[in-house]
């Protein structure tokens, strides 16, 4: 009896089983945002999502290439999901930067607009 091993069932995928979600051809090969290169390093958004990107690579390239054990260590359900939604990260880091969302504020807060019931600020939080 013909038995397929796993990295031939990789190649063997025809779906995803995800309604406009199509099979990626080869979804192993490096990721990176260079993108986030024009946001500073001191930037909380580039060093999370730097940190986010580092791990994933890191999942990514440990699998050896299989892509299900890349599936299963990334808990992000199927590789394509995971390539879709940095395809979003990709578009939020291009409006990041346009936005220059590390810059301070054009105008002042209203008091009290950065203010929730039940949380108290701190005098760090609140300049």
């Amino acid at each position: 009896m013909f038995r397929l091993t796993r990295p031939l069932l990789n190649v063997a995928k025809r779906s995803t089983g995800i309604t406009g979600l199509k099979v990626h051809a080869n979804p192993l090969p490096e990721l990176t945002l260079t993108v986030l290169q024009n946001i500073p390093e001191t930037s909380v958004y580039r060093q999370g999502v730097e940190a986010l990107v580092r791990y994933k690579l890191f999942v990514v390239e440990s699998a050896n290439g299989d892509i299900s054990v890349a599936e299963e260590k990334l808990a992000d359900g199927q590789i394509e999901e995971a390539l879709d939604v940095a395809s979003d990260e990709l578009s939020l880091a291009a409006k990041m930067v346009e936005w220059k969302s590390w810059e301070p504020l054009e105008e002042k807060p209203e008091p009290g607009q950065w203010e929730y019931p039940g949380v108290e600020t701190t005098a760090a939080s609140s300049s």
